[in-house]
């Protein structure tokens, strides 16, 4: 029996990570509106949480009786999401392409999951199913002064660590120049970014995509050379400390005030770091964040969202939430979304859409993130890692970086003590929270 509300209609009870962008759900609940009045029979209650605390608010609200029908979670937090148990103990929610079974469409809307850019397919495939529709697709990009680039004799971005090392150099000697050359905020996506430009694995099991992630390795070759590449970029004056963690707004400053040439952020960012380069007067180039140049290139870290389907619905509720996500994800609609927010189109036929009417003609540096997210081999160390405790561990990292720069520790022993402390909450997190669940304020940190 499908749930409905007083007015007889099947209730769809939909939960959207909530974030700091002005409005952030309007074009979802106008889809929402949309859907209803082409299907009178649905109600599409449309909520929000912040995206720190979506996780846990879902967990509380769920052992208390009321689940959502489905939810979006953000990209570090899909190991909670499939931990997340049900008042019974089990699993909250499905594989999307389970429910689905084969089917082309639903309600009359056609199923997009073979449309969905390669990138999103293969993060949210685990244990060999599509689990979850993604939203939002993001990636980590480099954007660079072009304008002072050029005046220190360098005509092409470089594209790999040892190409940025050695344009640091040129930068350097620019009189006058920048204080520094290169700047990114210290933060965990960052590392996993360049073990996934290596091709490299965080966790065992395929990097928790066939198993449930059991190991954690801090001290991989890839990761050391990473280390090792931001560490001699730091003691030769090139890459600007602003002395504190997650500081996100320091580097935008320091590149939109020229201070640097290079920096390191999310692809959201590019429509704010086109227009600090307009107002400032440089020129601006976005591309792929440079990659270790011995080795071929791996892959990228995901960002965004993606959407997740309750167990145990009955049919008519379960097909109005899948025919909801395959709406959201129409050509039409994930191609406006893309043009409000920036998120990549996640499907393929979403950015022929837009290059078709000309919006990347109008808008160039959006072609960036798309064309970056196709640089991926399909290997397990190409799509990022799926693991518990994940924000806990992303900190260890981030610690042990600020140690060796803000406090002088040698870069081989602090990542070897940071490693051990990560294989401690990962092991926490396979005691405390698999079989449980991830209980409201237990095991809910969310990495921004």
């Amino acid at each position: 029996m499908a749930e409905a509300n007083q007015a007889g209609r099947i209730v769809i009870d939909a939960l959207f990570s909530e974030y700091t962008f002005p409005n952030f759900l309007d074009p979802i609940k106008k889809r929402a509106a949309e859907f209803e009045r082409l299907h009178p029979e649905y109600r599409i209650n449309v909520g929000s949480f912040y995206f720190q605390n979506l996780a846990e608010e879902i967990s509380a609200a769920t052992l208390e009786g009321r689940p959502p029908t489905m939810a979006s979670y953000y990209s570090g937090a899909t190991q909670l999401a499939r931990d997340t148990l049900t008042r019974e103990g089990r699993p909250l929610y499905t594989s999307v392409e389970k429910a689905i079974a084969g089917r082309t469409e639903i309600l009359g809307h056609p199923v997009v999951l073979d449309d969905m850019v390669a990138a999103g397919r293969e993060f949210y495939t685990i244990d060999g199913s599509f689990c979850a529709v993604p939203l939002t697709l993001s990636t980590m990009h480099m954007y660079t002064n072009t304008t002072l680039l050029n005046a220190a004799g360098i005509e092409e971005v470089p594209r790999t660590w040892q190409a940025v090392e050695a344009a640091c150099q040129a930068i350097a000697k620019l009189d006058p120049g920048p204080s520094h050359a290169i700047s990114w905020a210290n933060d965990g996506k960052f590392f996993q970014h360049a073990l996934i430009q290596q091709g490299a694995t965080l966790t065992d099991a395929g990097n928790g995509r066939t198993g449930r992630a059991k190991s954690v390795d801090l001290t991989s070759p890839e990761m050391m050379a990473y280390v090792m590449w931001w560490y001699r970029l730091f003691r030769d004056g090139h890459y600007l400390y602003t002395g504190k963690v997650e500081d996100w707004a320091g580097s935008a400053r320091a590149f939109a005030d020229q201070q640097v040439v290079f920096r390191f952020s999310s692809s959201f960012d590019a429509p704010y770091m086109v227009k600090a380069a307009r107002e400032a007067g440089f020129e601006i180039h976005i591309g792929p964040t440079p990659h270790n140049g011995d080795l071929p290139y791996g892959g990228n870290w995901i960002g965004g969202d993606a959407m997740w389907l309750a167990d145990g619905l009955d049919q008519a509720t379960q097909d109005g939430a899948l025919a909801f996500m395959q709406y959201l994800n129409s050509p039409r609609n994930a191609a406006e979304w893309h043009k409000v927010y920036g998120s990549a189109p996640v499907t393929y036929p979403a950015a022929e859409l837009l290059e078709r009417e000309g919006w990347y003609d109008e808008h160039p540096y959006h072609r960036a993130v798309s064309e970056q997210l196709e640089l991926a081999d399909g290997a397990p160390g190409s799509h990022g890692p799926i693991l518990g405790h994940f924000a806990q561990v992303q900190h260890a990292m981030m610690e042990a970086l600020e140690d060796v720069m803000g406090r002088g520790h040698d870069p081989v022993e602090r990542f070897t003590r940071a490693a051990a402390e990560a294989q401690r909450l990962l092991d926490h997190y396979g005691v405390a929270c698999v079989g449980t669940g991830p209980r409201p304020g237990h095991c809910m940190l969310i990495d921004c």
